[in-house]
């Protein structure tokens, strides 16, 4: 029996036969009706950790902020709790269910959906406040995660999860269903973000028109570098070289000239 648990967890951490599946999506309102992007990440535990941060990061706003000698940017939700979020999803779910976690992106809200029932007579706030000694789902697998530093203390996701969201202003809940636990954060929809997408882009307006507004700027204005083109489009840095990169390897655009004179073509 222990070495079964031990081979089992040896493969959900390591096996390079992708044996967990995490399908993320970006809606284009508050409901499943009509989406954006979908998604099917396969992998182990940390490949898809990775691959899951990265995709809500890519499908959230940033804003700069100019305040200071340096340009910072700030997602509209923290990324450590994001983290957090997606290693707790895969680090307690039930293994046994052949349920998929979750990741789902609305216009209002962000929620992490993991299919492993919370403990029945705890509430999330029992853990929020510290006040219960951590019950991991999955101890062999919680251990290994601490042991990486992916995970700080047994038990301690939630409380951390709350912490950097508080600190924020950005409001999360946690919920018991049937089939699983989720994870919600509210997304601050009504803020007026500097360096979000233009006019159509972003998530509200889906990623692919932000990818379209930018390839038409481009035709129209052809010779533009990275700089300039955050400048005109009030576009972050991070989101626009991501655009760009997925441009070129649509062969869409092309680079011409050197690093420092030379800029961005229509093919």
């Amino acid at each position: 029996m222990a070495g079964g648990r031990l081979l089992n967890a040896a493969k959900a951490l390591f096996s390079k036969n992708a044996p967990l599946t995490v399908q993320a999506a970006v809606f284009a309102g508050r409901d499943k009706i009509t989406f954006l992007d979908i998604q099917n990440y396969q992998g182990n535990i940390f490949e898809l950790a990775a691959k899951v941060e990265l995709y809500v990061q890519e499908h959230i706003n940033w804003r700069a902020d100019l305040s200071g000698s340096i340009r910072v940017e700030i997602p509209e939700i923290p990324v450590r709790a994001i983290k957090e979020a997606i290693i707790n999803s895969l680090c307690h779910r039930d293994f046994s269910n052949p349920k998929s976690n979750e990741v789902a992106i609305y216009r209002d809200r962000i929620e992490i959906f993991n299919p492993g029932l919370f403990p029945y007579e705890y509430s999330p706030e029992d853990f929020i406040t510290g006040s219960q000694p951590s019950i991991p789902r999955n101890p062999l697998i919680a251990e290994t995660l601490f042991r990486s530093e992916d995970i700080e203390k047994w038990g301690s996701g939630l409380r951390r999860i709350s912490q950097e969201c508080r600190a924020a202003g950005v409001k999360v809940t946690f919920t018991k269903i049937k089939s699983g636990f989720v994870v919600t954060f509210l997304r601050p929809e009504t803020r007026n973000m500097q360096g979000d997408a233009p006019k159509g882009g972003g998530v509200n307006g889906g990623v692919n028109g932000g990818v379209n507004s930018l390839l038409d700027f481009i035709v129209r204005k052809p010779g533009l570098r990275l700089p300039a083109l955050s400048d005109k489009l009030k576009i972050s840095n991070r989101t626009l070289e991501k655009w760009l990169t997925r441009l070129k390897n649509e062969k869409k655009i092309v680079y011409k000239g050197s690093p420092k004179t030379g800029g961005y073509y229509p093919v």
